[in-house]
């Protein structure tokens, strides 16, 4: 009995073709809510709804799948913030509960909602820059769509 043993492929930077993608500049670009590729074009139409694709460059952003990470990496860094800072204020001067849920409930509220759009584009960038979804143009054509 015979036995065949393919050939060992090795992948690495260099044998994937197409253009360099740098993590850290397309997370920034897409925090900045701007196209992770070029940083000019808007990367929202509206305030959590991604465009079709870039006005400048003409990166498709309809593979992006961020789903549910944006929220709760939100709610990870709020959450980092507020509960020492509210642990601190509680045991150093133990303030009314009323000035406290006057103070603590809006400063919550309004940075969740100020990080939500800048998180949500660095995690498309982030995508786009680890070639995830359908952002890698040179694909196999085997794989299913999601």
């Amino acid at each position: 009995m015979e036995t065949v043993n393919p050939a060992t492929t090795v992948w690495t930077r260099e044998s994937v073709k197409g253009e360099k993608r740098d993590l850290w500049s397309a997370m920034k670009r897409g925090f900045m809510c701007r196209c992770p590729r070029c940083g000019e074009g808007k990367l929202f139409r509206a305030f959590l709804k991604v465009d079709d694709h870039c006005k400048t460059c003409g990166l498709d952003y309809t593979p992006h799948r961020a789903d549910d990470l944006p929220a709760y990496l939100v709610i990870v860094i709020v959450g980092h913030i507020v509960v020492p800072v509210v642990l601190w204020v509680e045991t150093n001067y133990s303030p009314a509960i009323w000035l406290q849920m006057a103070i603590y409930l809006p400063f919550t509220f309004l940075s969740s909602l100020l990080l939500l759009q800048p998180v949500k584009g660095a995690v498309v960038g982030f995508q786009w820059a680890l070639r995830m979804h359908g952002f890698d143009e040179n694909a196999p054509s085997d794989i299913p769509p999601v």
